[in-house]
């Protein structure tokens, strides 16, 4: 009798789980819709301003011969950041079996695909000539860290595709069999990404073999992505760019900026889906405590990055940092060491600021905060050539980005969340399969 009782609670429990986590998919929300009809309308801008520099040009942008990177490249950079931490915090978080991370893996996986896939549009409007591009794969030379770059991101966009799907094929299933009265194309979509899942113990054995295999690749693919990116810099003669640190130096920044966007996607993700029960504030709390260790390590790299030339101060690189510390880029710079490094430090310590809100408003400094910081690793250095041209044009010697930069710039943010919108409208955002097995995954 009592083993009837518990199997007929551990249905109900089940039943319970899979409407909370599949409730999202079915219902139909104004304010959803709301929110992809302006991310569309923004991404349309951006296309117009893209249209308009195929048409006239990069000449329509503020590039010039000194700073012939711009905001696009200060884009990539950022957007790798963030792509950085999605599939690497979730394959660090399940290899050391942090069962509390289980709501959140999938988030970041998400928001790792969203954010490589624009990094690597970004790359291609960089370049104005798109048709470029299949140079770069025909007649790519091993010497260049460009090629490095293309094949690393390719991996890793392939492997975090691989891993969201796989962890999802259980899921797919339940959504095969539990929304019938979803639109016909979406159930044939779930029966034919299922792959005829039956949830046999061969097949999650099979599936738990496979995702620890790919956690294990992807670390140092996800290393390596940002690593080869701060290559890009490192072998242009550039002052500010000349530093064996850039490497550890992308990768911690990226890790801390990452882990601040998973925190802003918790937050809304938790609210818009009332999923409170399944992201807790004791998520928050984890979080929190992971980002004051990534910043506190991040701050390291910083002061190991500036502190040799600013001892220093030889000539081309003096001057890069005497602007950055003393001229026109200072306000910046002390603004985003201040508030999106240091204080965040210093307020996440204490636990009652690790709640949800507070949690959210430091992320968004964080987050802000290095999107600026790469325009400072970007511009800055390209103003200050070891060898000036004589004669030019005071554009040169300045660069504003034009509005047709900060259309697309605008476009590229709202292609991410777009991605990521789609994503979680189309497949359960918080595994299912793994909260009803104990949140534990048996490698």
């Amino acid at each position: 009798m009592n083993r009837t009782t518990d199997a007929k609670v551990d249905e109900n429990a089940t039943l319970l789980i899979e409407s909370e986590l599949l409730r999202h998919i079915t219902v139909k929300s104004r304010k959803n819709k709301i929110w992809i009809a302006v991310l569309i309308i923004i991404i349309l801008f951006g296309a117009y301003a893209y249209y308009r520099q195929l048409r006239y040009g990069l000449i329509v942008t503020a590039m010039r011969d000194y700073t012939s990177w711009g905001i696009y490249i200060s884009n990539f950079v950022f957007f790798v950041a963030i792509s950085l931490v999605g599939s690497l915090m979730s394959s660090m978080l399940r290899l050391s079996k942090a069962t509390w991370s289980t709501p959140l893996t999938r988030i970041s996986e998400i928001i790792a695909i969203g954010a490589i896939i624009c990094a690597s549009l970004i790359i291609i409007i960089d370049m104005g000539r798109p048709d470029r591009f299949i140079y770069v794969i025909i007649h790519g030379r091993i010497q260049s860290p460009i090629i490095w770059d293309v094949i690393i991101i390719i991996t890793y966009l392939v492997i975090s595709i691989l891993l969201l799907y796989l962890s999802l094929i259980p899921d797919l299933a339940i959504c095969r069999d539990k929304l019938t009265g979803v639109a016909k194309w979406k159930h044939k979509m779930y029966k034919f990404l299922a792959l005829n899942w039956s949830g046999k113990p061969e097949q999650f054995d099979l599936i738990h073999r496979l995702s620890f295999i790919l956690c294990i690749v992807v670390i140092p693919v996800a290393f390596a992505i940002h690593t080869v990116t701060s290559w890009l810099f490192s072998t242009t003669w550039r002052p500010g760019w000349d530093s064996t640190n850039l490497g550890p130096y992308f990768v911690s920044g990226a890790l801390m900026a990452g882990a601040a966007s998973i925190i802003i996607a918790m937050y809304f993700i938790r609210n818009a889906l009332q999923l409170k029960k399944y992201i807790t504030n004791e998520h928050f709390d984890h979080m929190g405590k992971l980002l004051v260790l990534l910043s506190s390590v991040y701050l390291y790299f910083n002061i190991n990055e500036y502190l040799g030339p600013a001892f220093k101060m030889v000539g081309v690189e003096g001057e890069h940092i005497l602007e950055l510390f003393f001229g026109k880029y200072a306000t910046m710079y002390w603004l985003v060491q201040i508030f999106s490094l240091i204080l965040p430090i210093i307020v996440l310590v204490f636990r009652p600021f690790r709640k949800p809100l507070p949690m959210l408003i430091t992320s968004f400094f964080i987050v802000i905060g290095a999107w600026v910081k790469r325009f400072l690793i970007v511009i800055p250095s390209l103003q200050h050539p070891y060898l000036p041209i004589q004669d030019v044009d005071e554009s040169y010697m300045n660069y504003v980005p034009s509005w047709e930069e900060w259309a697309i710039t605008l476009g590229s943010f709202a292609g991410v969340l777009l991605i990521i919108t789609f994503l979680i409208r189309l497949f359960p955002v918080i595994p299912i399969w793994e909260i009803e097995n104990g949140r534990e995954y048996k490698y």
